[in-house]
């Protein structure tokens, strides 16, 4: 059997904070990346990669009354998180703010405030310390989106936590989207939605057609 990122420990299964993203945005995609450690580069994902590596290089700065930690990594045990964090600002007051960064356009309540948002949570069990906020950083907006870490959210997180969990210790592939969203995915040549989705209403069509009526049910 392939041993994934998302390895057990002891009987539980850690899922990767990425992992929540991916799903989130397509559970197909999570468990190709996963399951099948599948992934294709695309000019956004290269773009991503490119970006990562500029703010992943771990260390710690400080900058008048902040100090910036990068690629921290981070967990969370209740939850079986674990993860990296792109950049951590620690504030003299107190506040922590994870910030995760993204090459492409923000989309307010989409994926990414869910990675930010497990960051985040996983953070204040770390330090012990109340985390209300996380930021995504969008490369093409060129600025910050502030997320407030509230109880839906951290609810969101805890679901697909458990949601994730319960794929990778199963190993089954969730069927294609098949949408829109195929479009902008850098795994669709390998992940053939259209393909898979039109032999899945093949196989419904085929079966409603030569469905067999109850004898009963003539009786009725």
């Amino acid at each position: 059997m392939t041993t994934h990122p998302a390895t057990a420990q002891g009987d539980r299964a850690q899922v990767p904070l990425s992992a929540l993203e991916h799903y989130a945005y397509c559970p197909r995609q999570c468990g190709l990346i996963l399951l099948e450690d599948a992934f294709t580069d695309d000019a956004s994902t290269v773009r991503g990669t490119l970006l990562h590596q500029r703010v992943d290089t771990p260390g710690n700065r400080g900058r008048g009354t902040v100090r910036t930690l990068h690629a921290l990594p981070v967990w969370h045990d209740a939850y079986g998180l674990t993860g990296i964090c792109d950049t951590v600002e620690l504030h003299t007051d107190g506040r922590i703010l994870p910030i995760e960064h993204k090459s492409g356009r923000y989309h307010p309540g989409g994926p990414a405030d869910i990675q930010a948002g497990a960051q985040a949570i996983c953070l204040q069990e770390m330090f012990q310390r109340p985390v209300t906020e996380a930021a995504v950083y969008s490369a093409a907006d060129r600025r910050r989106h502030t997320i407030t870490v509230d109880d839906p959210l951290r609810a969101r997180v805890q679901e697909l936590a458990e949601t994730v969990r319960t794929m990778l210790t199963g190993s089954s592939l969730p069927p294609p989207a098949a949408d829109r969203r195929c479009r902008r995915c850098s795994m669709a040549t390998g992940c053939m939605p259209k393909v898979l989705a039109g032999n899945r209403r093949y196989h419904q069509a085929l079966t409603g057609l030569y469905h067999i009526d109850d004898p009963q049910d003539d009786d009725a």
